[in-house]
């Protein structure tokens, strides 16, 4: 028998957000006394990163650190209304919200800011590190902290702003089908190798190589974790996770995670990826939807590698060693030979 090594690529273009329109979010924004801003949301962080993310939209919006942002993920009965965490759409949603919340609250924080610099709101600059100074004077500036301690002791005022976004609706045109279906769409193209053992039909991924065009990294570190583990999800999903059958008889399926099938540590392949960005028009900062579409490409990316290396196309997942085994000997029998040969 023989181990056989194949290539094989697959390309995603993936829809961020519901369809067609609605999909909406909502974000409050307020000063604390001390000068530190709260975020409140509804949006749940899975694990992707959300809370990070949307404090640098919100400190960049603000013109404060990133760490002057606290970001409350509240619940759904006391939290500003959302439709959830999926579809890819949190960052690009909620940070909509945000963005707008923190506008108004930053006007909030102008208007006090102008009284108490006795200058005009348009001449006034944020310097992004939390600091507003008059432009031309730098000489006449304050804390944004300060500012927000005396609006609510000294002037009596609120430093606060909410926000609302929605994909405005897009009806499909009878006579031509055309419609605007989502609010933007990220782009993946995934090349895989693979090594096939013909006598056991186990497969070793070598490697998965990508290219993602995400719209603009609002944290880059955040993005390559999302693709790294994405390509794990999409080797496991392609190659090992099933609740049935499994082999000999279904009983032997798993009765909880830790008897899931799932690769380890010492199966992970080399991973590597080029990030590209095109902002997108509507996203905050140019944001697209990153999360989902990690694990998409690998998955036909490897089925199509297999196919490569054997000659044997499989549509049903996770490919098995049973599926390839049975593929071999069926394209064995077609051939004429029985069973399948040495070199598969």
């Amino acid at each position: 028998m023989a181990k056989l090594r194949g290539t094989g690529m697959a390309a995603v273009n993936y829809p961020t957000g519901m369809n067609l329109g609605g999909d909406p979010s909502q974000a409050l924004v307020h000063a604390t006394t001390s000068g530190r801003f709260v975020v409140t949301l509804s949006a749940t962080d899975l694990g992707q990163g959300l809370r990070t993310v949307i404090g640098q939209i919100a400190a960049e919006t603000l013109g404060v650190l990133p760490e002057d942002i606290y970001v409350d993920t509240a619940d759904t009965d006391t939290g500003p209304h959302d439709m959830g965490t999926f579809a890819s759409r949190a960052t690009h949603r909620v940070g909509n919200a945000v963005m707008i919340a923190a506008r108004e609250a930053r006007d909030a924080l102008l208007d006090v800011a102008a009284e108490d610099l006795e200058a005009a709101r348009e001449d006034l600059v944020l310097d992004g590190e939390g600091n507003i100074s008059v432009a031309g004077s730098p000489g006449r500036s304050l804390r944004i902290s300060d500012i927000a301690a005396r609006a609510q002791f000294d002037y009596g005022r609120t430093i606060s702003g909410r926000g609302a976004w929605m994909k405005p609706r897009s009806g499909v045109d009878p006579e031509t089908g055309a419609m605007d279906p989502d609010s933007t769409e990220a782009h993946a193209c995934t090349v895989a190798e693979v090594e096939v053992d013909t006598e056991t039909g186990e497969v070793a991924v070598l490697s998965i190589r990508s290219a993602y065009e995400v719209g603009r990294q609002v944290n880059p570190a955040l993005v390559r974790g999302q693709i790294v583990g994405g390509a794990w999800m999409g080797m496991s999903h392609a190659l090992y996770e099933t609740t049935v059958p499994y082999y000999p008889e279904p009983g032997h399926s798993p009765r909880d995670f830790s008897e899931y099938l799932m690769p380890g540590p010492h199966e992970m392949p080399e991973i590597d990826c080029v990030v590209l960005e095109y902002p997108s028009s509507n996203g905050p900062y140019g944001v697209k939807g990153v999360g989902e579409m990690t694990a998409n490409s690998p998955i036909p990316a490897i089925v199509n590698a297999i196919y490569h290396a054997t000659g044997v196309r499989i549509d049903t997942l996770p490919v098995t060693p049973e599926a390839i085994l049975r593929g071999l000997d069926a394209k064995a029998r077609a051939a004429g030979g029985g069973t399948a040969p040495a070199n598969g």
